[in-house]
């Protein structure tokens, strides 16, 4: 039955339409209790119940805001009522109404989930109680809310890195593709030109001959060029050999540009690995060899790539000063966050690990596609 009470100011904080389910087998108690909540200004629409099924079936027909319940209950006591809500509507606060109970007793249903407790001789405790509860659990809902917006918000940010990430390496392709294609193909010809006007020279030119011969010379290096700037921007080794043959290429390369020995052994058959996950490792591995050759101060650096547990692990291990924990935390090092959220797209991680003197270890670990989850979801 309804119940209007008057308003009040101090609690004017506490939402309106209260929903009170009283768990209750005494009458004259059950009157007491809503005297008490009348008297403090709440407005509230109130039920009550005595019998478990009873219970049962008011949670799924009409979930209350708050639930008020005795201890001792014929056939069915509070804490059996308490393992009810919590499982039926764990985010409605459970205040015990109850004639004793005892210390040991009150904090086992604090332990239980229970919100708080009022003793029936005290029912001028019960109110503030009941806005306290009330305002903790909008509090709680506030904060789920919030932290729900939160995840959505890191969803729609991850997934728009995804696609960041993807667009990008397709800019790389195609760019790569056009230098190397278009350009490459028009030095190639113009280089032919030259060669077929040197022979139609006359006799004697020795001069103008020697000119065009070192205009074919930096024709050739400019070929070179345009050849090394299309394999930085996307290796074709790695789309047609693998992620295996484009990282053994990799090591050699920084090793010839740097004088620092890179070995690459793959304890691994790459075939059938997406391009995604071929992607990220290459990327990685590269961001780490330039922070190698920037920071480290290494003559040595060995790769290792292997299958472990579904996961696709990349070790990289130099000899060089080792990296320092401030600088592992540093968020101003894009490189090392870049990594790590280039890994973390396809639900994998990245470690760093540094001893002073001993170098550093970089460990990246990927499930393979069969083994991914939903949040390491490929890319599209």
């Amino acid at each position: 039955m309804p119940h209007r009470g008057g308003t009040c100011q101090r609690h004017s904080h506490v939402k309106k339409d209260i929903r009170i389910l009283l768990l209750e087998d005494e009458i004259a108690d059950a009157e007491l209790v809503k005297y008490a909540l009348g008297q403090s200004g709440l407005t509230f629409s109130f039920g009550r119940v005595e019998t478990r099924d009873e219970f049962v079936q008011h949670l799924a027909d009409s979930p209350p805001s708050l639930i008020l319940s005795d201890y001792q209950l014929p056939g069915f006591d509070g804490l059996a009522a308490l393992e009810v809500a919590r499982e039926k509507l764990p985010d409605v606060p459970f205040i015990f109404v109850t004639g004793t109970l005892g210390e040991e007793r009150a904090i086992e249903t604090l332990r239980r989930g229970a919100t708080d407790y009022v003793l029936k001789t005290r029912l001028h405790a019960l109110a503030p109680a009941v806005h306290r509860a009330l305002r903790e659990a909008d509090e709680r809902a506030e904060r789920r809310r919030a932290e729900e917006r939160l995840r959505e918000s890191s969803e729609q940010l991850r997934a728009l890195s995804v696609y960041l990430q993807y667009v990008r390496e397709e800019e790389r392709t195609r760019i790569a593709r056009e230098v190397h294609d278009e350009l490459g193909q028009s030095l190639s010809s113009l280089k032919l030109d030259l060669a077929w006007f040197s022979s139609r020279l006359p006799k004697g030119t020795k001069e103008l001959t020697g000119k065009i011969n070192e205009m074919s010379r930096r024709i050739d290096t400019t070929i070179h060029t345009v050849r090394r700037i299309a394999t930085e921007l996307r290796p074709g080794i790695l789309d047609d050999l693998g992620l295996v043959a484009a990282l053994e290429w990799q090591g050699k390369d920084f090793q010839n540009r740097t004088g620092i020995f890179c070995e690459v052994v793959a304890a691994i058959r790459d075939h059938g690995l997406d391009a995604d996950l071929n992607t990220a490792f290459f990327r990685i591995f590269q961001e780490t060899l330039t922070n190698i050759m920037r920071h480290a101060n290494a003559t040595r650096v060995d790769v290792r790539l292997t299958d472990e547990h579904d996961r696709l692990v990349l070790t990289v291990q130099d000899n060089g000063r080792g990296i320092t924990a401030a600088e592992i935390r540093d968020t101003k090092s894009i490189g090392l966050l870049g990594m790590c959220e280039r890994a973390a797209l396809l639900g994998g991680e990245v470690s760093f690990h540094g001893e002073p003197g001993r170098g550093t270890l970089v460990t990246v670990s990927i499930p393979l596609p069969r083994a991914r989850g939903p949040r390491g979801g490929l890319l599209p």
